[in-house]
């Protein structure tokens, strides 16, 4: 494809600004924007105005039916479809879309989690326009639909969705971050704006295989499996050449994304085989969340279309690596600052300073909501393994940014270090300047040159969560920086003492070293940083005082809706594994067990045979029938284990009894189930087991 023809092709599905700029009457265009710009309410006469020009550009596109598409707080996304038909006096319909129908909708509010806010005879809820995300059209076997991004409230005017939060934030963190950029001279600032890149890691499978397995059905991961002789060990799947069935899958998920508008920008093999990764360049963060949303969609859509399977589940599979999604963070203003950016002297930049430990501030204060955000019953199975962080938050700064933070709180002249050239022994390869520093790829938290990268987040949730928290809280240092400064009557010794002050405070939460290490879950403890493994143990933190007063302030959430939101995340946390158990009953019972019985009979009359010819040494096959009836035996047991509790779950009516039950009395008979399957699968007939192995699955799609 020609640069002409990408150009042509980029965005040709949104209903973008160039759309907007020519099809809009210029006052309508330029009060749209005001409102996008400076936040101001949208007025009725502008949205029929937009609303009118939308219609006409669908239809010219092939579009019959408009949604109002929202993302409620099961992390996914929604959609109820409405004809633009309209019926006239004279039985003929004609084709209508009004401003009241862009700006607002009706959906079902009880029907989807919100955590005890709607009740089932409660149901209304209200979608409403979010202007600041373009509206895109929809193509699949029902024809093309316009797709108008919302947010969703309640009938009382509490957020359902996630998407509500997010919004907020942002402009929380713009409101705090003009405080300070205004005191330190950048009066001409009028726009402060948190921007996302979120990289995506999926798993692409046969289709045949995924539809031979219950649990990657069910659950979207496999709970059964034993090793196969080979996993990631010899580290060739990495950056390795993409098989030309995989080439052709991705070219198509770069097409149907540009269509949409989203930048998708890098793609490659990831770690684990069969593993793959899709970065898309930044976007403001409700755009990025909307756009990431469309990714996953995409993801899967497209799938089908290759006879494969994604999978966006955060461990697939045991053993090898997970699939997270690595949230890089940064703010931005409309004069083109990234504020996160060093400059060539980083230790003279104060806005960046200010910025920089105002994360440190954040993130050492509210660890644990970060953790938070992060936490479910996938993710519980992925985090400190296999090149994912641990579950202890700590932040990544490099030794150039720790060393001038440290010369800063100890009152000494920061010496800058000229940078190196890079000595690679071939006289015909260019000479580099070394990086300031390395990648840590263990660090939870990692500042990467100009921006923060979150890297404990699951593959297979919405990113608005994690972007609302870091928005938040990055927001409330700013703010008690804003507050001090702001008393300061030389400005300048407040803000120098105000850089050292924090980093001595904070300074626990800087970790430059090997985060898998065991020293540094010792050192950890030590600095009294959390360390929660799982997500019950974190869920709590959600509900604090602590907690309930940051949204508060910040006019985040309200504490109905932290409640709901805490609620969500148990409910969704025990379902979750009683549907992982109950789908490991189902198989074991029904396939995995009868396999077994077959396998070891076949080897049973083997052994009667070979008594009847004669003397013939049955040792071996004595010994593997031995194995297999034990074997067996223990496995039914383990069965009948899993099965009295699930059962005995039904009667803890509590969410967060019923979860602490899951995690420490059905989990571990999960666990102890695979084992002996997976034990047993290693013993019996490749012929006769019932389920794809991972060696089928991960090296033939």
């Amino acid at each position: 494809m020609s640069n002409m023809n990408l150009s042509e092709l980029f965005g040709k599905n949104v209903f973008d600004d160039n759309v907007m700029r020519e099809r809009l009457p210029k006052s309508t265009y330029k009060q749209l924007h005001r409102t996008i710009d400076e936040g101001l309410t949208l007025e009725a006469s502008v949205a029929e105005v937009v609303a009118n020009a939308m219609k006409d550009w669908a239809i010219e596109r092939g579009a019959t039916h408009f949604t109002h598409w929202f993302q409620p707080m099961n992390g996914k996304t929604a959609e109820k479809h409405d004809s633009f038909l309209s019926p006239t006096s004279d039985g003929r319909v004609i084709m209508e879309f009004s401003g009241k129908e862009l700006i607002k909708g009706e959906a079902d509010g009880s029907s989807f989690p919100s955590g005890g806010i709607r009740q089932t005879f409660e149901a209304r809820g209200y979608t409403v326009w979010d202007c600041t995300s373009p509206a895109f059209l929809k193509e699949d076997a029902s024809g093309v639909a316009l797709c108008i991004p919302t947010a969703f409230y309640s009938h009382t005017g509490e957020a359902l969705d996630k998407k509500s939060p997010l919004l907020r934030s942002m402009e929380c963190i713009q409101a705090a971050s003009l405080r300070i950029l205004n005191l330190l001279g950048e009066t001409n600032v009028r726009k402060v704006t948190a921007t996302v890149g979120a990289e995506q890691e999926y798993f692409l499978i046969d289709k045949r295989h995924y539809q031979q397995r219950k649990d990657l059905i069910f659950t979207g991961r496999t709970l059964f499996g034993a090793q196969p002789p080979k996993g990631q060990e010899m580290e060739d799947h990495y950056y390795g050449s993409i098989k030309e069935k995989i080439a052709k899958y991705m070219r198509e998920i770069d097409l149907e994304l540009w269509k949409l508008g989203v930048p998708s920008k890098t793609k490659h093999n990831e770690v684990a085989p069969a593993q793959h990764e899709l970065a898309p360049l930044f976007a403001t963060s409700n755009v990025a969340c909307d756009q990431n949303q469309l990714i996953m969609e995409v993801l899967q859509k497209v799938a089908n279309h290759h006879d494969l399977a994604c999978l966006l589940h955060a461990k697939p599979f045991a053993g090898i690596n997970g699939s997270g999604k690595h949230v890089n963070w940064s703010l931005a203003t409309d004069t083109g600052r990234n504020i996160f950016s060093p400059g060539k002297h980083p230790h003279e930049n104060k806005i960046f300073l200010i910025f920089l430990v105002a994360v440190i501030k954040a993130v050492d204060k509210y660890s644990d909501l970060l953790r938070m955000c992060a936490a479910s019953a996938g993710n519980d199975h992925r985090l400190g393994g296999h090149e994912a962080p641990p579950a202890i938050i700590s932040i990544f700064l490099g030794d150039e940014l720790t060393n001038i933070l440290e010369h800063i709180a100890h009152n000494e002249a920061v010496v800058e270090e000229r940078r190196q050239l890079m000595e690679m022994g071939v006289s015909t390869l260019p000479k580099l300047k070394k990086e300031s520093t390395d990648r840590n790829r263990t660090s939870p938290f990692a500042f990467t040159g100009n921006k923060f990268e979150f890297r404990m987040f699951p593959s297979s949730e919405s990113i608005a969560e994690a972007s609302t928290i870091m928005n938040t809280i990055v927001a409330d240092a700013l703010t008690d920086f804003a507050e001090e400064l702001e008393k300061a009557s030389d400005l300048d010794k407040a803000i120098n003492r105000l850089i050292k002050d924090t980093y001595l405070k904070h300074q626990r939460i800087i970790f430059n070293g090997n985060g898998y290490s065991e020293e540094w879950v010792e050192e950890a403890k030590a600095r009294g940083l959390s360390n929660y493994a799982t997500t019950v143990d974190v869920l709590p933190s959600y509900i604090s005082e602590e907690s309930i007063s940051l949204f508060g302030r910040m006019q985040v959430y309200n504490a109905t809706e932290i409640f709901a939101r805490y609620e969500i995340m148990l409910e969704e946390y025990y379902k979750v594994i009683n549907i992982e158990a109950k789908t490991m009953l189902d198989i074991a019972k029904k396939q995995i067990l009868p396999a077994c019985i077959y396998y070891s009979t076949e080897v049973g009359k083997n052994v009667e045979v070979l008594k009847h010819i004669g003397s013939f040494d049955i040792t071996a096959q004595l010994a593997i029938l031995d194995d297999l009836t034990k074997g067996i035996a223990e496995f039914k047991r383990a069965i009948d284990a899993l099965d009295e509790k699930v059962i005995e779950s039904n009667s803890i009516k509590e969410s967060l009894e019923k979860a602490r039950f899951f995690k420490n009395e059905i989990l571990p008979c999960m666990e102890h189930l695979r084992s002996i399957s997976d034990m047993l699968e290693n013993q019996v007939d490749e012929k006769v087991w019932p389920l794809p192995t991972y060696g089928e699955i991960l090296f033939r799609a």
